[in-house]
């Protein structure tokens, strides 16, 4: 089986518990620590000294403090070190200017925050067959 590692920068405590929560018991997911904004998840990559210890999928929240989901993907996907990771946004609402912008920047998948365990399950799996590839 393979173990994808996922980093989840999401700035609402509710969202992240929710996420871990679902995920926590699924054996094909390293759940790596969440990060609250864009800026700490740029620290974070940039710390890892090992490309190795890099994430497979990073999931980004759209409306964050201090760098949101846009500018950071747009971040990674101007940095020939994490332009390959993964990386797509979820949002509470998702208009097709976002989605038309967003994977103009390179997103994977625009999704909307499902309001289910099952839902969220369902947005997983896809999230992870963009890694899979």
């Amino acid at each position: 089986m393979t173990i994808t590692r996922v980093v989840l920068v999401e700035d609402d405590p509710d969202d992240k518990d929710m996420f871990y929560s679902f995920f926590s018991s699924r054996k094909d997911l390293e759940l790596l620590p969440a990060m609250a904004n864009g800026v700490e998840l740029v620290e974070y990559l940039q710390n890892l000294r090992a490309d190795e210890a890099l994430p497979d999928l990073i999931i980004l929240d759209q409306n964050m403090p201090m760098m949101n989901g846009r500018q950071t993907l747009a971040f990674l996907k101007a940095n020939e070190r994490f332009a390959g990771i993964v990386a797509v946004i979820y949002s509470t609402y998702a208009d097709s200017n976002l989605i038309i912008e967003c994977k103009k920047l390179g997103a994977g998948m625009v999704a909307v925050k499902p309001i289910t365990e099952e839902g969220y399950q369902k947005m997983m799996d896809n999230f992870l067959q963009l890694v899979r590839r």
